[in-house]
């Protein structure tokens, strides 16, 4: 598993692209009591928890629709207004820490030079105030947000970043905790990586042939010090 995932000799990897939430930032229980409230307010079904965390990773819009399949475009349109006025202003709602590792990881890789960007489905006004709020706006080389690109699993974020990074999919990895994320560098033709403390279950991650697949970010470290010692 190891030998592939960071081939840093003669500069083999290039550009590590992470999603957001689920993977940077634990923040899967905001978006699902964010999700709850505005099916509240607007007077809609609530979906369960469960329900909501399976759709975590797709564009607002595609989640609506996916959770409410004979919506219309004003509905959709409503739903997602609402859900975002909820996940950035909220003062009741869960809080959203990193996960343990984060900056560690990304201080390790930008040491070596590798660039280091964010395909995430986050609008952009969630994404730049999550980068301010965290310190971590200095890593990344490029960053994509679903309100600019297509949704996940469409490779278009992706694509996006590598080509603003000027390295292409061959010598990029993608990180993520969804399988939304996998599909879209499997679209891209970039290996994945799988990090199973974020919305989605192992064997669903499994399912979408990530290159590796680990428990957190601080496993993936890990991997990646013990690729480098490979070579």
């Amino acid at each position: 598993m190891t030998a592939p995932l960071l081939p840093l000799a003669n500069g083999e990897l290039r550009l590590v692209v992470f999603d957001w939430d689920g993977t940077l930032m634990d923040s899967p229980r905001r978006i699902v009591h964010c999700l709850q409230r505005a099916a509240t307010e607007i007077g809609a079904p609530v979906r369960d928890e469960a329900s909501l965390r399976n759709i975590i990773g797709l564009g607002v819009q595609a989640a609506v629709r996916e959770l409410y399949p004979d919506a219309d475009d004003r509905f959709v349109e409503r739903f997602a207004t609402t859900y975002r006025a909820c996940y950035l202003d909220a003062v009741d709602a869960p809080e959203t820490p990193l996960f343990a590792g984060v900056s560690e990881l990304l201080d390790w890789l930008e040491g070596r030079d590798v660039l280091l960007g964010v395909a995430t489905s986050k609008s952009r006004r969630g994404l730049d105030q999550a980068l301010e709020a965290t310190g971590l706006g200095r890593y990344f080389v490029a960053t994509a947000t679903g309100d600019e690109h297509a949704s996940k699993p469409d490779p278009s974020m992706l694509e996006f970043v590598m080509a603003r990074a000027g390295v292409e999919p061959g010598r990029t990895r993608m990180v993520g905790d969804s399988v939304y994320d996998l599909e879209m560098a499997r679209h891209a033709r970039v290996p994945g990586v799988g990090v199973t403390h974020g919305v989605h279950p192992p064997g669903r991650l499994e399912g979408a042939a990530p290159l590796a697949l680990l428990p957190d970010l601080e496993a993936l470290l890990e991997a990646f010090r013990q690729a480098e010692g490979a070579h």
